[in-house]
């Protein structure tokens, strides 16, 4: 016998699965639905870890969904935060080529830009650039007066406010331990106790494949964590940067190197590098489990990926555990930066979604989420009333499966039992950047 009973659960209370849970609850207000959190508060890894960047869209490829989503998605953000009055603002990004062998990648991204529709975009000479930003160095720089700065941790805070308004109900501390079936009902068994549900939607993050799994879903990705450090820089010295500058990046991987970010608070970060991390939330170098070590390490997907990109992983890990190294990282873009001017920072974890062909998934750093699975084993109609098969151009399938990938935020089929495939237009709209997160 279970304690209660919805119709949606969302596993994970960071900002996409409470963007879902808030897109749905003012959809569907008929629905019960219900945010499954382990934690003691909303939004307290990925979400509440990182750079607080509103991305513009500049570096995905034109006329992917991802593309057009983060464009649309940062206006949508700042439309968010001005209604609720959440601090945000529009500061500027610039991208620095620091040496003549950068260019060429430079200008493929202005091209990126443009032809994703960014206004203002400005390549500068080195002269240019000094002007914007007196103490940065480069050979030529690419202006981006779209990039912002936010609190994703408010804006998270303010999505489950906004779920509870709705009806919708936000259960913290409530960490889902396995699933089942309890007659014709689908059974979340949790800390709290059971739940059951028609429809469940894993919005796990750093733990988004072990909770597919738990539900019997066969994906060949495989969450590994990875911790980005920052140094920030002393009171004193943050006037050396006065928004947010950036190394142009390296095209093989789906991070974007050591750079500087003023904050909405003010003050100034450095970094992150991009280690290989012990523990899923493993956000100091100490941090450390079995497990999870054991998940990395027999993985063959991780074997194949390290053999490619092993002398760039020996060199995160000495930036990590030597300050010198990367302060010398930081001075390819503000050469007057110091050790003295340097203190440790914050950290967080990465959910990199890894393939077993060893393929690092370009999901963006942020966000986050980087797999999503909606299932249910339930064979009955959604009911007549308001629900989910009311979206128009969409109908709900009776039995699906769909892994979730938020660099093209596309459906692929995980296992679907129905003549009627998902479609993914619904969740598409659902998952759309603005309702949750634009950052890397």
């Amino acid at each position: 016998m279970t304690d209660s009973r919805y119709d949606i659960v969302v596993i994970g209370g960071g900002i996409v699965g409470l963007s879902v849970a808030m897109e749905t609850t003012r959809r569907f207000p008929n629905l019960r639905l219900a945010v499954f959190e382990k934690e003691d508060r909303v939004a307290c890894h990925q979400s509440g870890h990182n750079s607080g960047v509103i991305h513009s869209g500049i570096y995905y490829k034109p006329g992917s969904l991802k593309a057009r989503m983060c464009v649309e998605g940062a206006a949508a953000m700042v439309e968010f935060c001005r209604e609720h009055n959440i601090a945000h603002e529009f500061c500027g990004k610039l991208i620095v080529a620091t040496k003549e062998p950068e260019l060429p990648a430079l200008d493929q991204l202005m091209q990126r830009g443009e032809a994703n529709g960014l206004r203002g975009l400005r390549i500068l000479t080195k002269e240019e650039l000094l002007e914007i930003e007196p103490h940065c160095t480069g050979v030529r720089a690419i202006q981006v007066p779209a990039t912002g700065i936010t609190d994703y941790a408010k804006v998270s805070e303010k999505y489950a406010e906004i779920i509870s308004a709705q009806g919708g109900t936000v259960r913290l501390q409530t960490a889902v331990a396995g699933f089942s079936r309890n007659g014709a009902e689908d059974v979340v068994k949790t800390t709290q106790g059971d739940f059951s549900a028609r429809y469940i939607i894993n919005c796990a993050g750093l733990h988004s494949d072990r909770i597919a799994q738990l539900a019997g879903q066969k994906t060949d990705i495989a969450i590994v964590p990875f911790r980005g450090e920052y140094y920030d820089l002393v009171p004193e010295r943050a006037s050396l940067v006065r928004a947010l500058i950036y190394p142009v990046p390296d095209p093989r991987f789906p991070f974007l190197g050591v750079h500087f970010t003023r904050r909405i608070s003010g003050k100034v970060d450095a970094g992150p590098n991009a280690v290989l991390a012990f523990r899923r939330e493993g956000y100091r170098r100490t941090d450390f489990s079995a497990r999870d070590v054991q998940s990395i390490f027999t993985n063959t997907g991780f074997w194949r990926m390290a053999a490619k990109y092993w002398r760039s992983g020996l060199g995160e890990f000495h930036r990590s555990f030597s300050k010198s190294a990367f302060v010398a990282a930081l001075q390819q873009l503000v050469p007057e930066v110091r050790d003295s001017d340097l203190v440790p920072g914050g950290a967080g974890v990465r959910a990199q979604a890894l393939t077993k062909q060893g393929r690092l998934s370009t999901t963006s750093s942020s966000s986050l989420l980087t797999t999503c699975c909606m299932f249910s084993t339930s064979r009955r109609q959604p009911p007549q009333h308001r629900s989910l098969s009311d979206e128009p151009s969409w109908k709900w399938p009776p039995r699906a499966s769909a892994y979730i990938r938020d660099r093209a935020y596309g459906v692929c089929p995980g296992g679907a039992r129905t003549a009627s495939p998902l479609k993914a237009d619904y969740l598409a709209r659902v998952l759309r950047p603005g309702r949750h997160s634009v950052f890397e």
